[in-house]
């Protein structure tokens, strides 16, 4: 029985360490710029790997710098209510899970058509904290920690440096991360520079990157753009 206490309280200890050691790392950063992300290592590893090379692009720019039509293209298409919620948007997963019932069921009836995409809810402030910190394993541990992590950015860090970290560290394609690198690779300007639809296009690129980079004029594409556009306007920044 001893034995067993003893084995619960250095893992509660190992625990704790971890998560003193994320706030530590989290702090740091509302100053400091991430050097890369966990995501970015894991797929730099994954093509050293396949390509015995590295593609990379990426270079930061101060949030001031960025594209008001980025910003607004990014929070409308990901997270159009990022200013307000606590990291978790939960009327979002709801909507999100009930779309998913929907289009379950749709499929069910008629099993011949393509398998339903899944839709998810997370916020901005949750895909940074997954993207920064942990692994790409998918298991209810380490979306347990993905929520305590979305709750201590948002304690540690304002809407506007989580804005201003996710905008200069996400995956845009194939070893291109952050504004000024997809700015740059797919329209030959500056972040700074962007116009709307351009903005719009890039924040549509998003769920999926690297499928978008290989099929840059697909019908889908166009057509969100248009709709991120007409809704961009309304769009709340930090």
């Amino acid at each position: 029985m001893r034995a067993l206490l003893r084995w619960i309280a250095l893992v509660l200890l190992a625990l704790l360490a971890l998560q003193l050691f994320f706030v530590a790392r989290i702090a740091a950063m509302a100053v400091l710029a991430p050097e890369s992300t966990s995501f970015q290592r894991s797929e730099a590893w994954a093509q050293l790997r396949q390509d015995g090379g590295l593609r990379w692009r990426q270079q930061w720019l101060p949030y001031a710098q960025i594209s008001d039509h980025l910003k607004r293209a990014v929070v409308t298409s990901e997270d159009d209510n990022f200013v307000n919620h606590d990291g978790v948007d939960w009327d979002a997963i709801e909507r999100a899970w009930e779309r998913n019932a929907r289009a379950e069921a749709l499929a069910a009836k008629a099993p011949a058509t393509r398998a339903p995409r899944i839709r998810g809810g997370s916020t901005i402030t949750q895909q940074l904290a997954k993207n920064l910190l942990l692994s790409g394993e998918r298991n209810y541990v380490r979306k347990g920690q993905e929520f305590v992590l979305t709750l201590l950015l948002e304690q540690l860090l304002s809407k506007r440096r989580i804005l201003e970290i996710y905008l200069n560290s996400v995956e845009w394609g194939t070893g291109i991360f952050g504004a000024e690198a997809a700015a740059q690779h797919y329209f030959k300007k500056s972040a700074r520079q962007l116009t709307a639809p351009e903005a719009a296009r890039l924040a549509v690129m998003l769920p999926a990157p690297k499928r978008f980079e290989k099929t840059p004029n697909s019908a889908y594409l166009a057509g969100r753009t248009r709709t991120i556009v007409a809704r961009m306007g309304n769009a709340e920044l930090p």
